[in-house]
């Protein structure tokens, strides 16, 4: 199958089938073989960071010369970015052919389990050493708890988002991430929620709470800035020092040097611009704080999209200030915020945003909301090196 006819059923694979359950995904990977089975996984959910963190873990591990599976999502550009061995995308004939065999079991998935399902054949077929594997939405019924044991559980920043789904609360929320603890496997949170560690005594699990210090020369040496990231960070060097003894300092060191994931507090200097993928109101207040630390006296220019079923009400808010030029986004995607809803409750005056050529470079300029935003703007690849 060509990857363009793949992606095109993947994508009509309606959301509306999801049912809170793995049972699809069991059958489809049962009928597959069992793939899962047979991988070493570090497993991360968590609300913010956890992108962040599997880019760390997944540097310094190709860094120390294990090879790697990575699957996060969602992707920016193409879906191929979601699975990737050694940093290395899986080239778009091989989706297509792993996309036709899953499309052929005769389960029907959804677009999410599908992927996984692909992401599950392609590492175990080419004998990765680490998988890397990041949750899309959740854990406790996320369809990479398929798994049954994993190296270590790690569950990042945990905040309001997906409230529709996961709970209204922290608690809640919290609750559906520790889902993915697994009996006797141990578990790293940089947060002492009590329903987290309830369950990791439930499953006999090591519960690793880190230290809110880390080496300055590893915050020096990582590539994504931002103060937020010293606690993705002291995640990603916890579970490396607890399960690779072997990989030492300086390993760590040139692998952070090397770390990769874009559009998170990006700066491009040729245009005075950063993108920033936040897209709800912890990630825009994290957003907010980095600039205010390292643009303090910057004019800003805001281009701000996101979709109708977040805060952005609080997310505008806790953005923009007086003085700044504000330019609210109605991007092409099904459930974007429409340009009006946005005005209607942004707390200062605001335009439409309808050309890059007001990225001008004598005010800074912050693209932020929506991961789907981002890939909706074709110009920014022109920017990546």
């Amino acid at each position: 199958m060509k990857y363009a006819d793949a992606i095109k059923t993947i994508t009509a694979k309606s959301n509306f089938y999801i049912d809170l359950s793995l049972n699809r995904i069991e059958t489809a990977l049962e009928k597959s073989g069992n793939p899962q089975d047979g991988l070493k996984c570090i497993h991360v959910a968590g609300t913010n960071g956890k992108g962040s963190v599997c880019a760390m873990l997944d540097s310094v591990l190709k860094e120390a010369g294990y090879k790697t599976g990575l699957y996060t999502s969602p992707h920016i550009w193409e879906y191929t970015e979601r699975i990737k061995i050694n940093g290395v995308q899986i080239p778009k004939e091989v989706f297509g052919d792993y996309a036709e065999e899953v499309l052929n079991l005769g389960v029907h998935l959804t677009e999410f389990e599908i992927l996984t399902v692909i992401m599950f054949l392609y590492f175990k077929r080419n004998n990765v050493d680490v998988v890397i594997l990041e949750t899309g939405l959740g854990g406790r019924f996320d369809a990479t708890n398929v798994i049954k044991k994993n190296l270590c559980s790690i569950i990042t920043h945990i905040d309001l988002d997906h409230t529709e789904r996961l709970g209204n609360t922290k608690d809640k929320i919290a609750y559906e991430k520790a889902g993915i603890i697994k009996p006797a496997c141990p578990v790293i949170a940089g947060e002492g929620y009590e329903t987290v560690r309830d369950r990791a005594d439930e499953a006999d699990s090591m519960f690793i709470m880190t230290q809110p210090y880390v080496n300055p020369e590893f915050i020096e040496a990582l590539t994504l800035k931002g103060r937020h990231q010293t606690e993705n960070l002291a995640l990603a060097i916890a579970a490396i020092n607890y399960l690779f003894k072997d990989i030492d300092e300086q390993t760590i060191i040139k692998g952070l040097k090397k770390v990769k994931n874009p559009f998170r507090f990006e700066y491009f200097e040729s245009k005075n611009l950063i993108v920033d993928a936040s897209h709800n109101p912890n990630g825009i207040l994290a957003l907010r704080e980095n600039l205010d630390l390292f643009y303090p006296e910057q004019k800003r220019r805001f281009i701000f999209g996101c979709l109708k079923n977040k805060d952005y009400i609080s997310m505008m808010n806790i953005l923009f200030r007086e003085g700044d030029e504000i330019y609210l986004n109605e991007f092409d995607y099904p459930n974007a915020a429409g340009y009006a809803e946005l005005k209607a409750r942004c707390p200062y005056p605001a335009e439409r945003f309808c050309s890059e050529s007001i990225l001008q470079p004598d005010k800074l300029n912050i693209i932020c909301g929506s991961f789907y935003m981002i890939g909706g703007m074709k110009w920014l690849k022109s920017l990546q090196v």
